[in-house]
Order: C-alpha cells, then sequence, then structure tokens
C-alpha cells in the first residue's frame, strides 16, 4: 500500500502540538430525531487551507456553518481560538456559493464592499482607501462603480470574496464559492484564491463536492460519510507549492491521492 493512503496522515502526537484556529469537541448538529452531524472532534490549523468534502448529505454545509459560529451545535462545543464560539464573529467571515442573492443589487461594487466595514464601524475617512485596496487584491478596481447586474459571474464572486476579505478575518470559510462557474473562470478564481492564502496567511476553510478542486487547494483534505454526516478520513496533501493548473493535477502524488479519495467517497471503501 502506498504510504499516501495510510492513517493518519500525520501522527496524532505531531498534531497536537500544530496551533488551532478552530476545534470542535464532541460537536454534533440534529434537527428532531434526525442526527445531521454525529458528535465528532475536529481541528482546524491556524494558517492552513483546509477542505471540506463528503457525498450529498454528508452535512458539509452544516459543519461549515458550525465552525463559523452562524450555527450551533446541539451537542458539544465549537471553540475559536480555545474559546467557546456562541455565535458570528467579525473576526470570521463567511463567501456564500450563490453570490447573486449575497449582494444588494442597489449597491455599486464599492458599496458592497464596505458592508464589511460598516458592519466593523470603520470610520469613512478610512473606508475609501481600506475598500480600494482590497477590490485591488481581487482584480477589481475598474469594477468599482459598476452594479452587481453589470458584472460576469466570476466578477460577482469576487466582490463576495473581496466583501469578506474587508474584514480582515481571521479566518475565511466558503461554500463551494466556485461551483456555478465555468471551468475556466473556476480555475483563474482558484489560483487567485492560493495567492491571497499565501500573501494574508488566513487560515480558510472550504466546502466543495469537486475532489480535484479539495486535493488542489488544501493543506488538508476532510472527508465525510452521509447519514449521518461524520469524518471518514483527514488526508494531509503534501503536494508542493505554488501550484499549478497543469502540472500539479499531473503529478503522481496528487492521482494517489484522488484515488484514495474517489475509493472512500464513491466507491465507498478505504482500501
Amino acid at each position: 500500500m502506498s504510504a499516501v493512503l495510510e492513517k493518519p496522515a500525520v501522527p496524532t502526537t505531531h498534531r497536537a502540538v500544530v496551533a488551532a484556529a478552530i476545534t470542535a469537541e464532541s460537536a454534533a448538529f440534529q434537527i428532531g430525531d434526525k442526527t445531521i452531524l454525529a458528535p465528532m472532534d475536529l481541528q482546524v490549523d491556524k494558517g492552513k487551507f483546509t477542505c471540506l468534502i463528503g457525498p450529498s448529505g454528508s452535512g458539509k454545509t452544516t459543519l461549515l456553518r458550525l465552525l463559523a459560529g452562524m450555527a450551533l451545535p446541539t451537542a458539544g462545543e465549537v471553540r475559536f481560538e480555545g474559546k467557546r464560539l456562541a455565535g458570528p464573529s467579525l473576526r470570521l467571515a463567511y463567501v456564500f456559493q450563490d453570490y447573486g442573492r449575497a449582494l444588494l443589487p442597489w449597491r455599486t461594487v464599492r458599496q458592497n464592499v464596505e458592508l464589511a466595514l460598516e458592519a466593523r464601524k470603520v470610520p469613512r475617512s478610512d473606508m475609501r482607501s481600506r475598500t480600494d485596496r482590497t477590490l485591488a487584491q481581487v482584480g477589481l478596481s475598474h469594477a468599482a462603480d459598476s452594479y452587481p447586474n453589470q458584472l460576469s459571474g466570476g466578477m460577482q464572486q469576487r466582490v463576495q470574496i473581496a466583501r469578506a476579505l474587508a474584514q480582515e478575518p481571521e479566518v475565511l470559510f466558503m461554500d463551494e464559492p466556485f461551483g456555478a462557474l465555468d471551468a475556466m473562470t473556476r480555475q483563474s478564481l482558484q489560483d487567485e484564491l492560493l495567492k491571497l492564502a499565501e500573501s494574508t496567511g488566513m487560515t480558510l476553510v472550504f466546502v466543495t463536492h469537486d475532489l480535484e478542486e479539495a486535493i488542489y487547494l488544501a493543506d488538508e483534505v476532510i472527508a465525510l460519510q452521509a447519514n449521518p454526516g461524520a469524518i471518514a478520513d483527514r488526508l494531509r496533501i503534501d503536494l508542493p507549492r505554488p501550484r499549478h493548473q497543469l502540472t500539479t493535477k499531473e503529478d503522481p502524488l496528487f492521482l494517489e491521492y484522488r484515488h484514495h479519495l474517489y475509493s472512500l467517497l464513491v466507491d465507498g471503501h478505504h482500501e
């Protein structure tokens, strides 16, 4: 058996000393008699890119919302930097899949980004320069005075990412943010996100149903199984950075990771 497929990918003793941004401790979520997420323990490493994947019904979005404080576990708890997370925090930002509904159509691109700064009560005198700096980060300086309906889907999603970045969050949560985009736009935004992650040092937690996207982006992939949602595997991704859409995906190690996750999630068995 390849060493790539061995569990755990990183010894437990080593993981214990890695700085944690978010931890879940016996966290579970239930609606009525239906268990959505079984009790789980989970650590999101600080400054790392973590991807959550799993089949339909595995509770990926529910888990993301628990980790972001947008929903509370019905058992156990979630902690942010060691303190119990009891609700949303301005230190945590969330990017939704449905970028069209997440943006206010009557506000320009700049004004949509300023929403995050208004929530933080940033002085108006500082708002313009901070917004312009954030728009430049995502390549939207030229569209600052446009309205969302004047933009492509990829540009609208950039606006939502810019609004999240304007908060200067310590953790950025993203729920299948590129799922509705065409392949070329999706790849472009993946690469932009990797550059942003490297330049800011932020912790990212990213939900996707696409195995290749998860492996390409992540330092660690957490695979969930369904009914109820539970952790099936945690896979450390040791591909070199910076990553490249062609050469990274042709790396034999990338193909081994993909084969392992496909066998686990699609075929439903470990090798």
